[in-house]
């Protein structure tokens, strides 16, 4: 493991109004990658709002290098069907975990990120101190497609041993 800062989880809820691929729905699974790591959800039969509540977890040695997000509908006898994307920076997230916070009252709001056009965010996102952890929903709106979108928390796992943020 070279240089490990920790280990960030993303729970991939679900997404929203994804974009049709068959003929009248869709059997999506989402694609997280960042660098050389490239981890998936399980594939959502017919379901163009599909509850994935797939946990995936990737190693972060570089902190800011950008999280990539591919929606593909799953297809049995040919390519599958490219539904969107999106990225986002876990910059402001990590800064959050920086601050070593302690004995903050539930969903007490550390800070936020406002949607941009340099972001993907469909709306505000709230890093929110919760359960003695700092978490991160966010809203994606997809891009290269027509409509959909994708909603995620981050929180944060230490590595025993490894570098401080």
């Amino acid at each position: 493991m070279e240089n490990i800062l920790g280990l960030l989880r993303i729970h991939v809820e679900r997404g929203v109004n994804l974009a049709i691929r068959d003929v009248v729905s869709s059997d999506p699974y989402v694609i997280i990658k960042m660098g050389k790591q490239k981890l998936k959800t399980r594939v959502v039969k017919k379901n163009l709002n599909p509850e994935w509540n797939d946990d995936l977890t990737l190693s972060i040695s570089d902190p800011h290098a950008p999280v990539q997000l591919f929606v593909y509908d799953k297809d049995r006898f040919s390519l599958d069907d490219k539904m969107g994307d999106a990225e986002f920076s876990i910059g402001p997230f990590l800064e959050a975990v920086k601050m070593r916070l302690e004995d903050l009252p539930n969903d007490t709001i550390v800070t936020s990120e406002k949607p941009s056009r340099q972001n993907c965010l469909a709306e505000e996102s709230k890093i929110v101190w919760k359960d003695g952890k700092v978490i991160q929903k966010m809203v994606l709106r997809l891009r290269n497609v027509e409509c959909g979108e994708v909603e995620l928390q981050l929180d944060w796992i230490e590595v025993p041993g490894s570098k401080k943020l």
